[in-house]
């Protein structure tokens, strides 16, 4: 079988890049997977025209990248540069990064009206009627607060933190204390002379309900939390 070569290209510092790879690998390993360069890499040579034969000087390599490794600077072209992508590849992609914004979203905005956790399906119905656009190889958090502005006009929704109080029995108090630690930031606690626990906790508005069912399922209801206030 023949082996499939792209080109992968970069723009950096007022010089143009290239590398010839194999598309697939070089989209696992732009995606954050655990690849070796050699399993990226076909040809070891970093091209100024790949199509033409032309390589790229050592003295750009060295402006741009500071040094003339080939194998450090094209990691560097796959994690920043553009690689292809097939028109299937990009829309799973994308339906992937979607899935997590709109996951993020949920989980620590609210609706302000309501002051209550916004539901998934909401937020993704009003990604499609703002008709926003999601890069693919962009982290949530660098997305998120553009994503934002462009849904706020069609959802009331803010980013907030949810104060919860929580009390719990000594029978209780190490699983629960395990569990809470997973979801949100224990502000201050103090175990009582029974063995009971209390804590302040701030965690994402969004998960304020998903964490009262926890705590009540591990407790079978006999906890004492309280959500003391919403803060944006």
């Amino acid at each position: 079988m023949t082996k499939k070569v792209a080109v992968a290209k970069l723009d950096k510092g007022g010089e143009h890049f290239e590398i010839l790879i194999d598309p697939d690998a070089a989209l696992e390993l732009k995606m954050g997977k655990p690849l070796g360069i050699d399993k990226v890499l076909v040809h070891e040579e970093i091209y100024k025209d790949a199509k033409k034969g032309l390589r790229a000087s050592e003295q750009a390599l060295k402006k741009v990248f500071g040094t003339t490794d080939v194998r450090r600077i094209a990691e560097i072209i796959i994690k920043e540069g553009e690689i292809p992508l097939t028109a299937e590849q990009r829309r799973k992609l994308i339906e992937d990064k979607k899935r997590q914004i709109v996951e993020w979203i949920s989980r620590n905005c609210i609706d302000v009206r309501t002051k209550t956790p916004v539901p998934p399906q909401r937020v993704e119905n009003a990604l499609e009627q703002a008709r926003v656009s999601i890069d693919p190889f962009k982290s949530v958090e660098e997305q998120v607060q553009e994503v934002l502005k462009e849904i706020q006009r069609i959802i009331p929704i803010k980013v907030a933190t949810a104060r919860v109080a929580l009390a719990v029995s000594s029978t209780y108090a190490q699983r629960v204390k395990g569990l809470v630690a997973k979801m949100a930031k224990i502000v201050n606690e103090r175990y009582k002379s029974d063995g009971s626990w209390e804590a302040l906790l701030e965690l994402p508005a969004g998960l304020q309900d998903v964490l009262i069912a926890r705590v009540n399922d591990v407790t079978h209801g006999d906890a004492d939390i309280r959500i003391l206030e919403i803060v944006y």
